[in-house]
């Protein structure tokens, strides 16, 4: 008899995804090698961290028995749309708690009317109701009054980060063989998941670098050691995250940053998402060279989405 079909796998992610060398005389004159891991190319429409992540929570959804993901994020959030897209896959209605009220009242923008036509129902919470519910879903009361609510659902904080998104990111560098000494894995950071499960799962001598994408968000590296703690009950000393290259906060992107993104994809034909993916390679280029990327250095750059649609 034929083993039973993995749901999750269904899904046909397209794995291991590609690795591509970027020749660059920038970062060649510095000694600094570039590759992109293409992970947005993981699957059309849960692509790059955001299928890492969700993978092993889908896969928990299902054998607890649950019927429902409820989530949270922001208008324009990938996690939402990926959430959306994942759960109508494999058979999970899905929940989208919104943040901003006043959205309710205003059209659907193209991110939150497609996790609607994936069959998401979505709900718009004031900020500071929005911001208290996520402070407290570690506690009992705040999931109870949610499956009052909603009903019993398996329960996702913004973005996506627990412990088992964060071993789904460390997939990651199993599909990057021969890392060592002067190879640095960098991806950009909204909550740390991603590169909590990079670093855990890094070889001896390979670092990882990531790079904030939010404002004054310091509070990222004790997420990181967190969740390092929680999923592998140590502190790992292989990681930094550049907190000087967020572009002015979360979603912004400075015009000096769009034309260093409109730049690389004429010398290199690829479309370069802005948010996260633009500001990561901004801080490789800007640190190649130096003491955090100092001659002889590799780079892994992990392409974790797609450009949003024009």
């Amino acid at each position: 008899m034929s083993p039973p079909l993995d749901p999750v796998l269904a899904l046909a992610p397209r794995l291991p995804s590609p690795v591509w060398r970027v020749d660059d005389e920038r970062l060649a004159g510095r000694g600094v090698e570039l590759r992109l891991k293409r992970d947005d190319l993981v699957h059309p429409a849960v692509p790059g961290n955001k299928w890492r992540k969700l993978a092993p929570n889908l896969r928990a959804a299902l054998d607890e028995g649950h019927a429902r993901l409820l989530t949270f994020g922001g208008a324009y959030s990938n996690h939402i749309r990926a959430v959306a897209a994942a759960g109508a896959a494999v058979g999970l209605g899905t929940v989208g708690v919104i943040r901003g009220d006043e959205l309710a009242r205003a059209p659907r923008n193209w991110s939150l009317a497609r996790a609607e036509a994936y069959g998401m129902e979505l709900a718009f919470w004031d900020r500071a109701r929005f911001r208290e519910t996520l402070s407290g879903l570690a506690e009992p009361g705040t999931v109870r009054r949610l499956e009052e609510r909603w009903g019993r659902s398996y329960v996702l904080p913004e973005g996506g980060t627990n412990v088992a998104a964060a071993r789904g990111a460390a997939e990651i560098v199993a599909e990057l063989p021969a890392l060592g000494p002067g190879d640095v894995v960098c991806c950009a950071v909204g909550t740390g998941g991603t590169l909590a499960g990079i670093a855990a799962a890094l070889p001896e001598g390979a670092r990882a670098l990531g790079v904030a994408v939010v404002k004054g968000a310091r509070y990222l590296d004790g997420e990181v050691a967190r969740l390092h703690e929680l999923g592998w009950g140590r502190a790992f000393a292989n990681w930094r995250i550049d907190h000087d290259h967020h572009g002015g906060g979360y979603g912004r992107v400075p015009a000096g940053l769009a034309a260093f993104a409109e730049d690389f994809e004429e010398r290199h034909g690829l479309a370069v998402e802005r948010r996260y993916v633009a500001k990561m390679l901004r801080c490789v280029y800007d640190l190649a060279g130096g003491p955090a990327l100092p001659p002889g250095s590799r780079v892994t750059a992990v392409i974790t989405g797609p450009p949003d649609p024009v």
